[in-house]
């Protein structure tokens, strides 16, 4: 094992694939000699070269229709998005050309786009996006979201050996201050599938990146100060979607709570909750909660901030208005 944190793990992911598969290769901007937005390729041109460490034009329509094209040609390219927000630019290549060619073709399109998405940095309405649920209604594109360093490096390497395109949520919140444990030999997390961070018995809380943490926090606090008992599912993948595990869980508890850092209205909570209640509304004893974002742009002020995006005080309310009901 080694000690890595968020950023260091997925750089790992890419590094170790790299060296493995000469097909993988890197695209984005200023991601060669400057190291990329937040340094995840530092050091990356000057061991693998500018052929396959390429620095793009300031265009996301260019880095992912170039993706695109190479992936059809047998390349597995991983093309980064300094920001998530800036995956608009390139909008159509990615939801008409890479979600549908393998439906109209019958061809493999292996590539995946990393999006460092969300909030908690005070970056202000246009650096804090979290785009997931734009992504989550398209079919032929997979969806992963880690929340560790452990995951962050195993379902990077599982993104890169996929056969489909897959976009890759990277919380910036993360980078630098989750720190875990991470396998220095070859390993992959499977795309599709949850894990339970903390069982409980009295409700489900159904969440991913940022928020696994600080529903985590949430609970602990409930447990110490009312005795009541959560559980925590890292959903890891959007999609697909691990179903047969919420499904598990919910029935379990009776109560499900799903909290993610992407605005309420239209979100992937949304989604979650029709269908826990279409699957196991006879197994629910209370109707399905959500928390996320307010809909309204991320603010720079970090007490405004604050207010806009899901905090563990937020989750520990919901969490015990829940339990109570």
């Amino acid at each position: 094992m080694a000690t890595m944190t968020y950023i260091e793990a997925l750089a790992r992911g890419m590094w170790e694939e790299m060296e493995r598969d000469p097909s993988v290769f890197l695209i984005g901007e200023d991601i060669g000699a400057y190291g990329g937005a937040f340094k995840a390729t530092k050091g990356f041109l000057e061991h693998f070269g500018e052929e396959r460490v390429i620095d793009s034009t300031l265009s996301e329509a260019a880095i992912v229709g170039a993706s695109v094209g190479a992936a059809l040609l047998g390349m597995r390219p991983v093309a980064e998005m300094q920001f998530a927000d800036f995956v608009t630019c390139g909008f159509n290549q990615l939801v008409v050309n890479a979600a549908k060619t393998h439906y109209r073709w019958h061809l493999p399109v292996p590539m995946v786009v990393r999006l460092p998405t969300g909030g908690y940095i005070h970056g202000g309405p246009y650096h804090s996006e979290s785009p997931e649920a734009w992504f989550f209604h398209v079919p032929g594109l997979k969806i992963v979201a880690p929340s560790t360093p452990h995951d962050a490096k195993g379902l990077m390497k599982a993104a890169i050996r996929d056969n489909n395109p897959v976009i890759f949520l990277e919380f910036k919140y993360l980078d630098r201050r989750m720190k875990g444990d991470v396998p220095e030999e070859d390993y992959t997390v499977p795309i599709g599938k949850g894990v339970v961070r903390r069982e409980g018995s009295d409700l489900a809380v159904l969440t991913y990146g940022s928020t696994v943490h600080f529903a985590l926090d949430a609970a602990e606090r409930l447990s110490k100060q009312e005795g009541i008992e959560a559980s925590i599912v890292d959903l890891r993948s959007l999609a697909p979607l691990d179903k047969e595990l919420i499904r598990d869980v919910v029935r379990q508890t009776g109560k499900a709570l799903v909290v993610h850092e992407d605005h309420l209205t239209g979100g992937v909570g949304a989604e979650i909750a029709a269908w826990i209640t279409e699957d196991s509304f006879q197994a629910l004893d209370a109707p399905v909660r959500r928390i996320g974002a307010a809909d309204v742009p991320i603010p720079f002020a970090p007490p405004l901030e604050e207010v806009v995006l899901p905090t563990t005080a937020g989750i520990f309310k919901a969490m015990h208005d829940l339990a109570r009901y």
